[in-house]
């Protein structure tokens, strides 16, 4: 079928109608005349995917990666960085404005990054299947389970992208080879961590293959044969050498691998400038962090002389905040609270908050907020749906009014849209 793309979707897929229902069209974009395979026919729209391009955008390009289209972890390598952006930008604009029925008194210029060998955070699948050739080490197939067959990856570092061949050789060898699920990616200024989820015990000598990986290609290994808390350094066994700095604050944040960092460390440094500039913290303002995590925007804000508090709900993460805190000689305080039911009153009032949720939100803290205090917010958002819903209540409702947003381009090829707004009142 021939189809006319209106748009691009959350998902960066083209949106078209074919007999007055939407059709979802993957490999197409706005503009475009398309010949469409339909894929998955539903009530409320069908599902198809491009088969050839009639009339082409001007932002189409040919994708970097020879696995583009089968592997998972990209969805708009065909798409120029200029359009992926607007597209993002215009997502949450959309959301914006139809869920939160508010628009923000200034478009803020979008924070870019590096395009390629930025993903310095990564959870890899890993599969053997015999008849593909032994083990598999990647991501997800499109729409799909199964693990990619690929032998690189684009948006990894170099580095790390070099080891996915060698870690498929590995696997391989060891006992335990069908059990081992996956493999998670760390990597800091000074070491790269690989953490093997496995779910049987390790032999000698899988031991061994694992200690000559770790010596053969520096990187440094942990296992975690259950949940999160397992985790552990295998080899070598220091485990002090993990870090990523922000050198506009004179601030270095240690973290392990299983702690919450941004996948996107130089677009981070942009992210934490610029939410630092509009929060405007000054000397002697209170000011929470709330889901603070390991002090990513803590720290940093503490070096302007605010009294910062940080508010987590992991007791592991306030400690490695603790930590960073103090071995950056930076005073901040850092406690566990229950942020989607939260009762802050007990830690008096602050002039400003800072907002890091999850995707979920923070529509109990929002809800829970006086109506004199905070007079500024910063919301630092990965989900613009949650953040047009709480968007709604803080303008509608709490008596703030949107100021600026803008989004991050935490995540170039992939439709996530990270994001940051500026919600001040009288």
């Amino acid at each position: 079928m021939k189809l006319e793309v209106d748009a691009l979707d959350a998902a960066g897929r083209g949106v078209a109608r074919n007999a007055g229902k939407v059709v979802f069209v993957e490999g197409a974009l706005a503009g475009e005349l398309v010949e469409a395979r339909l894929l998955e026919s539903r009530s409320k729209f069908d599902l198809a995917r491009a088969t050839s391009v009639l009339r082409a955008s001007s932002g189409r390009r040919e994708p970097r990666c020879a696995y583009f289209g089968v592997c998972g972890g990209c969805a708009t390598q065909h798409v120029d960085a200029r359009t992926q952006v607007a597209s993002k930008q215009r997502w949450l604009e959309d959301n914006l404005a139809r869920i939160g029925k508010v628009r923000a008194g200034a478009i803020l210029p979008p924070i870019y990054g590096q395009e390629w060998g930025y993903r310095h955070r990564a959870r890899l699948s890993v599969r053997y299947v015999e008849g593909k050739g032994g083990a598999l080490v990647g991501f997800r197939e499109r729409r799909s389970t199964y693990v990619a067959d690929i032998r690189s990856c684009e948006v990894l570092p170099p580095g790390i992208s070099a080891l996915i061949v060698p870690l498929r050789d590995l696997i391989g060898k060891l006992s335990i080879r069908d059990r081992v699920p996956q493999i998670e990616i760390a990597a800091g200024e000074a070491a790269t961590v690989l953490l093997f989820r496995h779910l049987l015990p390790l032999s000698e000598g899988d031991q061994a293959l694992l200690r000559e990986f770790a010596d053969s290609t520096g990187v440094r290994v942990w296992l975690q044969p259950q949940g999160p808390d397992s985790a552990k350094p295998f080899h070598p066994e220091r485990h002090d050498d993990l870090y990523y700095d922000l050198p506009e604050f004179g601030v270095r944040i240690a973290f392990q691998p299983a702690d919450f960092t941004q996948v996107n460390p130089a677009v981070n440094r942009l992210l934490v400038s610029r939410a630092v500039r509009l929060l405007d913290p000054q000397p002697g303002e209170r000011v929470a962090d709330l889901f603070c995590g390991i002090g990513n925007f803590s720290l940093p804000l503490a070096t302007r002389g605010a009294q910062v508090i940080g508010f987590e709900g992991s007791a592991l993460l306030v400690e490695r905040a603790r930590q960073n805190a103090a071995a950056n000689r930076l005073v901040a305080q850092f406690e566990v609270a229950e942020l989607f039911k939260p009762n802050l009153g007990h830690f008096g009032r602050f002039d400003k908050f800072l907002l890091d949720p999850p995707r979920e939100g923070a529509i109990g803290l929002v809800n829970s907020l006086p109506d004199d205090w905070p007079r500024r917010i910063v919301y630092v958002s990965c989900d613009p749906a949650t953040l047009a819903r709480d968007a709604d209540i803080l303008v509608h409702h709490k008596g703030f009014q949107l100021s600026a947003a803008g989004i991050v381009n935490m995540f170039p090829h992939t439709a996530h849209v990270e994001s940051i707004a500026l919600f001040e009142r009288d």
